[in-house]
């Protein structure tokens, strides 16, 4: 793999809810390459938004976190409060889940986008043309008259669009997208994951697209990781992920897809309950839902090994991880 744009070590972020302590994210190891599209996959609850918080320390104050977030050769958890606001000005940004609150209803679109370009540029006028152009770029119906709209004017898909021109503003070299088509139709979502690879291949930035819709990872994105209560599961090539998946959630995930058989749609569920984050045990947290599930599983958390090149997997089940835990 490349040099990393940025990399996470030993991550686990945990949240205190009354007596309870949530482990939302658990010991997560990852890298991102510069102008790589990266997956984030997994049922709701699965970690993935509170994991890309943690990328770019969004997380509230009382969060418990520990281990190391490597950003350009910065370590990002030392960084003084002045040195992260001006490292997320200027390389890193981020999507909202929903664009229909994201944007302020008392102010026009024009004012939303002034108030990020106006970090960069001075003269009103050449803000007002460059906050034309960001909207062009996302190919933005008559973006000459959208900058004087309030956000009720827009549809979702526009909005989305202002979003994402909003995030490219400062010419980041990472962008966050957190479920960006969860709330659009199906035509403007596959509008919206066009337009994510399109800004990479302009600007060369890194994109991260958290969404539970393996359709639109499929489409769109190089690599893809698969979460499940909080851990990474499965990581590698989107395309070897989907040919090939080597852990048992991950193909239930993509069994789950719909499918047609003799005429009808066939869906399948994956068996089970999600399990409750603050009680998680010592082993495999799939392995009650789990139907290849060994005595193993429940009392030994199994280790990431590698199935192919770039693509890792941590299920016991694969020969490489016995044979480390026999060693």
């Amino acid at each position: 793999m490349p040099s990393s744009l940025i990399s996470a070590e030993n991550l686990t972020v945990e949240y205190a809810v009354g007596s309870r302590v949530i482990q939302a994210a658990s010991d997560v190891t990852l890298k991102i390459a510069p102008g790589e599209i990266v997956g984030i996959v997994g049922e709701s609850g699965s970690g993935k938004s509170t994991l890309c918080a943690a990328l770019i320390r969004a997380l509230p104050p009382y969060t418990r976190i520990s281990g190391k977030v490597d950003f350009a050769g910065q370590d990002l958890y030392a960084l003084s409060s002045s040195e992260l606001r001006a490292l997320r000005r200027r390389d890193i940004a981020m999507v909202p889940q929903n664009p229909m609150t994201s944007l302020d209803p008392l102010f026009t679109i024009g004012n939303q986008m002034d108030e990020v370009i106006s970090t960069r540029i001075s003269a009103s006028q050449d803000r007002r043309l460059s906050a034309v152009d960001l909207l062009r770029r996302v190919h933005m119906t008559a973006p000459e008259m959208r900058i004087g709209q309030y956000p009720h004017e827009l549809s979702g898909g526009m909005k989305q669009r202002v979003l994402i021109a909003i995030a490219t503003a400062s010419s980041p070299k990472l962008i966050l997208a957190d479920e960006p088509t969860s709330a659009l139709d199906a035509t403007i979502q596959e509008e919206i994951l066009v337009l994510f690879d399109e800004i990479r291949e302009k600007t060369g930035c890194a994109v991260v697209i958290v969404s539970h819709d393996l359709g639109a990872i499929k489409r769109v994105c190089d690599r893809t990781i698969i979460m499940y209560a909080g851990r990474i599961v499965e990581d590698g090539r989107t395309g070897d992920v989907f040919s090939n998946p080597r852990h048992p959630y991950t193909r239930a995930l993509l069994g789950s897809l719909p499918r047609i058989v003799d005429d009808h749609v066939v869906i399948s569920s994956i068996g089970g309950q999600v399990p409750d984050l603050s009680k998680l045990g010592a082993g495999c947290a799939f392995a009650e839902r789990c139907p290849d599930a060994m005595d193993i599983c429940r009392v030994q958390r199994p280790p990431a090994v590698s199935v192919a090149p770039s693509h890792s997997a941590a299920c016991w089940a694969i020969g490489p991880a016995l044979q480390e835990a026999a060693q």
